[in-house]
């Protein structure tokens, strides 16, 4: 089978694997979409991502496909079922999967990252891993799931009440799922800071009420233009440091700080406890997706969410290294990679 294996550090190549094993316990999927995300390119680029990466691996973490075998001891999925993928295998034994937060598993078992993935033609997953989605939904948006999972998790933490203030940093993909989901979870004014003038477009069409370009305007200024006088939750979506840091310095008092773009591993930010002390500040943050693929997956069958607008090209395995190495690229919008085009 055809699959985009990576090989260390700015080291992948297209080529021909062996059809991947099958547990009695196992699915074998044929991928019709798989999405191109920042943890992809933070492994690209030698870094760890959510979890260590041991070459050689098929990478590829958010998946949806056509069913094609069923392990013997697989009962509730069947060949023909389009299906989306949590790729995220906890142990469900150790300390932290009998506290409920299986999302610190001690043996993780990361489809993508520590075991192959997606960026392939087929891949064999645990049945108990697999969702069915609906006939309505296509396969490039059920592999949306997985980062609408993650942000799942992230806005359930955010604090975010009826009639609060958001503002979201960072108008790619994540950014644009997050204010989705702030205004689903009640927020009545969701701001945008977003520098590249036609995410700002996509994210007023998909309901942001301010979008402000922070490369070219005094950003608290235009806050306070538009009447904005307190922040309730401020969540970050590009993952720098300096983002980061206006984070805090935009959050009002007593709000909350999602840091949820992922930065470099050894990356550091300043801050003023005093500042933090002085307004009540939570800072958090937001680790993978724990048991909320379905409540994803829900979302995008009933359209109450939409994960298509931010798609930017569907492309073949061919093209995924040229995507990885060039920011470029990334920066027009979301890959989706199809590994039956040519």
């Amino acid at each position: 089978m055809k699959s985009a294996v990576f090989y260390g550090k700015h080291n992948m190549k297209v080529t021909d694997m062996p059809m991947p094993k099958m547990g009695e316990k196992d699915v074998l999927i044929k991928i019709m979409a798989c999405g191109v995300c920042g943890t992809d390119v933070h492994i690209y680029e030698g870094d760890k991502g959510c979890a260590d990466c041991t070459p050689p691996t098929i990478l590829g973490h958010e998946f949806s496909g056509i069913v094609e075998q069923v392990g013997t001891a697989v009962n509730h999925i069947k060949v023909g079922d389009r299906v989306c993928v949590d790729p995220n295998d906890i142990c469900g034994e150790c300390d932290y999967c009998r506290s409920g937060i299986g999302h610190f598993c001690e043996q993780m078992n990361g489809i993508g990252t520590t075991r192959d993935g997606g960026f392939a033609q087929y891949a064999s997953v645990p049945a108990k891993q697999v969702y069915k989605i609906a006939d309505t939904t296509t396969f490039e948006q059920a592999a949306m799931a997985e980062p609408v999972a993650c942000c799942l998790h992230g806005i359930d933490m955010c604090n975010i009440i009826p009639a609060s203030v958001v503002l979201v940093i960072g108008g790619g993909m994540i950014g644009l799922i997050m204010l989705q989901l702030a205004k689903l979870a009640g927020a009545h004014q969701v701001i945008l800071l977003e520098p590249v003038e036609s995410k700002r477009e996509v994210a007023k069409k998909l309901g942001a009420d301010i979008c402000i370009d922070p490369l070219h305007t005094d950003v608290k200024a235009e806050l306070s233009a538009c009447g904005i006088r307190r922040i309730h939750t401020v969540i970050e979506c590009a993952g720098l440091t300096t983002t980061i840091e206006q984070a805090i310095d935009l959050a009002g008092k007593q709000s909350t700080v999602m840091m949820f773009g992922l930065t470099k591993p050894d990356d550091e930010i300043a801050i003023k406890p005093f500042e933090i002390f002085q307004k009540e500040v939570v800072l958090k943050s937001s680790f993978i997706n724990p048991y909320t693929q379905g409540r994803a997956i829900s979302l995008i069958d009933s359209q109450k969410i939409d994960v298509s607008t931010m798609i930017y090209e569907v492309c073949s395995l061919e093209t995924l290294p040229e995507i990885l190495s060039k920011p470029e690229l990334r920066a027009k919008g979301k890959y989706i990679i199809n590994p039956w085009l040519q």
